[in-house]
């Protein structure tokens, strides 16, 4: 029972830190300018501040904090066990709020996280060391684990931070893995992983509400978080696949492979990393070297918001854990499991990314129809999510927000509304885009003159159906 209680106040205690501390961090980073700007490449119209993973630790450690005094005042053994994942944290935190603020080159960046992983190893006494029957391979030499470890170590670290791209999509998978690894540790009674992961969550709520539903109130994870998180994710990565984890027994007891079920967790932020950095390096760039080639961003670019598309990737990553389980259940072998999960995650990751783009860039039937159904997945003028907007504002309700940029006249605003999207119907730019409809028509007449903006379907009498803007 006392688990259950250690668990519930560090939640508790985590919850309500974050939502003590997140109005006092959101001032500091607007009035400290720290915020991340638009350009080419970020879909967001105005600048966001970027200290939103700051809040989420603050939350974390407090949580963390309170299920540690409690195991020493009932059981009067001090909490060592998380120590290096939790100065791990610490050094991503900052070197993700270096990068946040001062810019960071991805090399440096390449050698903390490798440096801080590989200090993670033997700072723990834990790594990658045994595939738990998998091929027939148990315990393996840590002349091969270590980097194995590092290497998937660094991976994961880097698909956390690449996946944040759309409100809610980063937090809410986090949530989602974070509950997924909580429930198995709680199972073995591995209580301080446990406590970890639902301290997470419940960091993470706050943070997911202001940044999905708020306005003014409305926070980016920034590098600092996201490195944070994927460190974390890490952990839980190693906690659930070293020689020694006790998730093995009941892992072996229920016919599961823990490398599949590790992998099924994470599946849509490590495949979509992976694809991406396949692409990159295919055509002569570097694997870090950001752009527009994410599952998110196909989706953006069909018009579809980001609440819907946060929901597509997380019910994807959702079905794919589903497989793997089904397949567990029906007793396939631990390698057949791993199988299933890679397939299952290059088809619906992979193949659905390239799918979407062929259709993208043939503008046919079926990225008109997606088009218009993206239209449909904008609920921000319901009155429900006005209404939940209001909530998660009302600290900021009298105050003038210097960051509002949907006030913008004719053409900026006009730009702003294309930007992004693959194609966009007049008709919407219409309702949606708060230009005057005789504007409207003027612009992009303008516009399509001067090859700023490409007609892509016209009606019958010639005037422009759908369009594009030509993004240089």
């Amino acid at each position: 029972m006392l688990k259950y209680f250690q668990i519930v106040l560090a939640s508790f205690v985590a919850f309500f830190a974050v939502k003590w501390a997140y109005f006092k961090i959101l001032k500091i980073a607007k009035d400290s300018h720290i915020v991340d700007n638009p350009d080419s490449r970020k879909l967001q119209r105005r600048p966001i501040p970027v200290l939103g993973g700051i809040a989420v630790f603050f939350g974390l450690i407090a949580g963390i904090l309170a299920g540690a005094s409690l195991t020493y005042l009932m059981n009067g053994i001090p909490e060592r066990y998380l120590a290096p994942v939790l100065c791990a944290s610490v050094i991503m935190i900052y070197t993700g709020a270096m990068d946040d603020i001062l810019g960071l080159s991805p090399k440096v960046r390449f050698l903390i996280e490798f440096f801080t992983v590989l200090a993670l190893i033997y700072g723990s006494g834990a790594c990658i060391d045994s595939f738990h029957g998998l091929w027939g391979i148990e315990e393996f030499s840590w002349w091969y684990a270590v980097p194995l470890t590092l290497f998937a170590g660094v991976g994961i670290i880097n698909a956390i931070n690449m996946i944040d791209g759309v409100n809610g999509l980063c937090s809410g998978l986090c949530v989602v893995c974070s509950i997924m690894f909580g429930v198995m540790f709680l199972k073995v009674d591995d209580i301080p992983n446990a406590v970890l992961a639902f301290s997470l969550v419940a960091s993470v709520l706050p943070f997911w509400f202001h940044n999905v539903f708020g306005k003014k109130s409305r926070m980016f994870l920034g590098d600092a978080g996201t490195m944070m998180i994927g460190i974390i994710m890490v952990w839980f990565t190693i906690s659930a696949l070293r020689s020694d984890s006790s998730v093995h027994l009941m892992a072996v007891h229920k016919n599961s492979s823990m490398i599949a079920m590790t992998l099924a967790i994470l599946s849509v932020p490590v495949f979509d990393t992976i694809r991406v950095m396949m692409l990159r390096i295919f055509h002569g760039k570097s694997p870090f070297f950001p752009d527009k080639n994410h599952l998110h961003h196909v989706f953006i670019r069909a018009g579809v918001s980001h609440s819907v598309t946060t929901i597509i990737e997380i019910s994807i990553n959702l079905m794919i854990v589903a497989i793997w389980a089904l397949s567990a259940k029906l007793h396939a072998g631990t390698d057949v499991q791993l199988y299933i999960v890679v397939l299952t995650s290059v088809l619906l990751v992979w193949g659905l990314f390239f799918f979407l783009r062929i259709h993208e860039k043939k503008h046919t039937s079926f990225m008109h129809r997606l088009t218009k159904f993206g239209v449909k997945s904008h609920f921000g003028h319901t009155e429900t999510w006005l209404r939940l907007e209001g909530i998660m504002d009302a600290p900021l309700a009298d105050e003038q927000d210097s960051f509002d940029g949907d006030e913008l006249p004719g053409r900026r605003q006009l730009a702003d509304f294309l930007k992004g999207k693959a194609e966009v119907f007049v008709s919407d730019i219409k309702k949606r885009s708060g230009v005057d409809s005789e504007q409207v028509d003027a612009i992009v007449r303008e516009g399509v003159e001067s090859g700023a903006i490409r007609v892509v379907r016209a009606l019958e009498d010639g005037s422009p159906d759908i369009i594009t803007l030509i993004e240089e």
